[in-house]
């Protein structure tokens, strides 16, 4: 069983609502984690949630803390929620480096995940920009310089290199459909085990005494398909990555 921090996979919606002559508007917070949480916990790992928004007062901000947990993933959240915590950008004062921390996390012999999302590696409109931080040290992808999401609405199915790999262990079916990816390039020492339109889908490298994986699509909608999240496997899947990643 591994202890597992998952980061992100949460938003708030702020809608205006025009009525002919009159406005008003409306707040939602939404999580998009359950899918992925709930086939870890199947499989008897632990995992801990920290959604978005709770990442300036949660995140751990010593390396101790931080190696208390087996795996470390990230997934659709921008590198600005770890870099300015109102202590930072309201408040003008130094503050732990959250990604720096990361690096170190790995290079000393933790697991890191990335998941794709608008809000990953480059992200929509670039503003993620990863490969700006102290995290493009320890990727097995580089990542661009420009926003890198790529949309499929037709749907693109992701192709694997390795069936042998752990990862793949007990997985006969091929995957589903996915709607888009983020495109982002194979690292020169990196493993690709599974690709999607030529570009890398399932990557890992080891860093240091560590090892960091990419998944570069989505865990949930809207990339990650209706088809994906039923998927028979999605359990499997899962839990063959966490274990690979802690073996």
């Amino acid at each position: 069983m591994a202890n597992i921090l998952l980061v992100g996979e949460s938003w708030t919606v702020h809608s205006l609502h025009q009525k002919g002559f009159d406005t008003f508007t409306t707040t939602t917070y939404e999580e998009g984690s359950d899918l992925l949480r709930n086939a870890i916990e199947d499989k008897g790992h632990r995992l801990t949630y920290m959604p978005s928004h709770r990442v300036q007062y949660d995140f751990p901000k010593e390396l101790d803390s931080l190696k208390e947990f087996d795996v470390v993933a990230v997934s659709d959240i921008g590198s600005n929620t770890f870099l300015l915590p109102d202590r930072t950008f309201v408040q003008g004062e130094k503050e732990v480096n959250k990604l720096k921390l990361i690096k170190e996390y790995v290079l000393d012999g933790g697991n890191f995940i990335m998941f794709g999302g608008y809000m990953a590696f480059s992200g929509i409109n670039g503003s993620s920009r990863y490969g700006m931080t102290d995290i493009a040290d320890v990727l097995p992808v580089e990542c661009l310089n420009y926003d890198d999401s790529i949309e499929k609405p037709e749907g693109i199915t992701p192709v694997v290199i390795e069936s042998n790999h752990p990862i793949f262990e007990g997985i006969s079916s091929e995957f589903p459909h996915f709607l888009g990816y983020n495109k982002t390039i194979l690292r020169e020492e990196a493993k690709e085990i599974a690709t999607i339109n030529e570009d890398p889908f399932i990557a890992y490298q080891t860093f240091g005494k560590g090892k960091s994986l990419v998944f570069t699509s989505d865990v949930a909608p809207h990339w990650g398909s209706k088809e994906f999240v039923t998927w028979k496997n999605y359990p499997l899947l899962w839990d063959n990555i966490i274990r690979f990643m802690t073996n």
